[in-house]
């Protein structure tokens, strides 16, 4: 079950393409507190009309609209009378189906570029004139479709934006939904809740409120079997079912092995008998169980599914112990959806341990994610809401893989031991400079490579460690933070003299895209 609220009634929907911002997209809209979901453009017409959206977005995506086998949609969207927004692909889309063209632009533009925009448009309300947006196009509009106005351009792009105002039809070739575009949330804003109508309804005190009701529903007097990590994403769900079913709710922490330094016993320590929440609390020391799994094994993917399946077994047989359990629950939330290739159109990322990763037959009547439709802010939000002191909600990330997406190739136990020891460092340093909460994510990983080094007059042949530290508002997009030079010098110096097996130390400058925030 993935808790779907009677209050998701007002609703937007993005078809996808395939382009890279599809879930930014989506969060952009959320931002103006309209439930928004993603569906990829093989979605049939007649499912998107018994969702009866609001409005329609149309996301970017790597092709050209007017080659064979591009990917497409019915001309019969556009009829039904809900507000349409094209962005970039989409837009080429949009004027091609209702007659317009599309070619090979003569000048490719990308990056942040000068748009001159109509004010008098609905959807460039309260925009000044001439405004930086970020564009990324081959192809260009170069003929509009009938009963189109053109209201905004750039030096070398005749349509930058086109509507039928009439028929609320948009069509924008840059993308409002990035950062770089400076104006871009307030013409989402425009287009949800000014030409869609939307009131804005999508609240998170609603959200926990109507989760609460459902669960207890739909649990009845059932028994339940919470997968807790530790982590923000499961540590919120647990709450949540605590407070929705009480007693009912058994949480078991698989301790894999994978974990930080020290962070079983952490996690004890909140969760535990001892702890602040009157929870049943089961703690599973299955370390060598998972290293086992996990011999030999080098390819991410494949790391990715044992995990995935050896949690899940493990909580069958915990279960089997407790008797009679109906319902697992899990911390799943959109991001690890959409990024398994279960939400839209692009391409599998990775496969997450609680959606990807789950084996076929899986032995509980039913699989409760209550944060599956919620973004990493929004599941914060939503913790916050529930009571959970900030210092848990606004913890660092941490993958359900754990460590064993850290550690490039082979998980040995030893390789656990040098990555965590190398982490807890660069946890302790960044805190000691001020920066623990100031960055978004950051930690240490264990690249395969090994390389000659001298220490103590004597030749080494040891392992690179690599630092990562990256600032981000959703985790879609993220970029590499700035850390003084100065932090990064002692936590090099530190990591080479106190971590045994380690000669060498890199930072990690790469983005989101071309890279993701975790290694594998």
């Amino acid at each position: 079950m993935s808790t779907e609220n009677n209050f998701f009634q007002e609703k937007v929907i993005v078809i996808d393409f395939g382009g890279q911002y599809n879930q930014l997209v989506a969060r952009r809209v959320r931002e103006c507190n309209v439930y928004c979901e993603i569906y990829s453009y093989r979605t049939d017409i007649e499912q998107i009309k018994a969702m009866n959206p609001k409005g329609i977005i149309l996301t970017g995506g790597p092709n050209s609209c007017y080659e064979p086998g591009a990917p497409t949609y019915t001309k019969e969207l556009f009829e039904l009378g809900i507000p349409v927004l094209g962005l970039c692909y989409g837009a080429q889309l949009m004027m091609h189906v209702l007659g317009g063209k599309v070619e090979k632009a003569p000048v490719r533009e990308y990056g942040k570029t000068e748009v001159f925009v109509d004010t008098t448009s609905p959807l460039f309300a309260d925009v000044a004139p001439t405004t930086i947006c970020w564009m990324s196009h081959f192809d260009y509009i170069s003929q509009i479709a009938p009963g189109f106005s053109i209201v905004a351009h750039t030096a070398d792009c005749p349509v930058a934006a086109a509507e039928n105002r009439e028929k609320k039809l948009f069509a924008i070739q840059f993308h409002p939904e990035v950062l770089h575009t400076q104006e871009g949330t307030k013409m989402l804003h425009n287009f949800v809740r000014g030409v869609c109508g939307c009131a804005g309804n999508w609240r998170m005190d609603s959200f926990v409120e109507n989760s609460i009701r459902e669960i207890r529903e739909k649990v009845g007097n059932g028994k339940v079997l919470c997968a807790l990590s530790g982590g923000v994403d499961s540590s919120v769900a647990a709450v949540m079912l605590a407070k929705a079913i009480g007693d009912q709710l058994t949480c078991v922490f698989v301790d894999h092995g994978l974990l930080r330094k020290n962070e079983g016993d952490e996690v004890e320590e909140v969760f535990g008998p001892n702890g602040p929440y009157e929870l049943n609390f089961i703690r599973v020391n299955a370390q060598q169980r998972f290293y086992e799994k996990l011999a030999g094994v080098e390819e991410p993917e494949k790391k990715r599914k044992i995990i995935g399946e050896e949690f899940i077994r493990v909580f069958e047989e915990e279960a089997k112990k407790i008797g009679a359990v109906d319902f697992l629950v899990q911390g799943t939330i959109y991001p690890d959806v959409v990024e398994s290739g279960l939400g839209g159109e692009s391409a599998v990322i990775k496969s997450h341990h609680n959606v990807g990763g789950l084996p076929d037959c899986v032995d509980f009547k039913e699989i409760i994610e209550p944060l599956r439709n919620l973004f990493k802010d929004e599941v914060r939000k939503a913790g916050l809401e529930l009571g959970i002191p900030e210092k848990l909600v606004f913890r660092q990330p941490f993958p359900g893989p754990g460590l064993g997406i850290r550690i490039i190739g082979e998980v040995t136990a030893d390789k656990v031991r040098i990555v965590q020891d190398a982490d807890a460092i660069y946890r302790e340093e960044i805190a000691k400079a001020g920066y623990d909460r100031s960055v978004g994510q950051y930690f240490a990983a264990l690249t395969n490579m090994r390389s000659v080094g001298v220490m103590g007059d004597e030749r080494t042949y040891d392992y690179a460690v690599a630092l990562r530290a990256v600032n981000t508002i959703d985790f879609m997009t993220a970029e590499a933070a700035e850390i003084p030079f100065a932090v990064l010098q002692t936590v090099t110096s530190r990591i080479i003299n106190e971590v045994r097996g380690v000669n060498r130390v890199f930072y990690d400058l790469t983005s989101k895209p071309p890279g993701t925030i975790e290694f594998e």
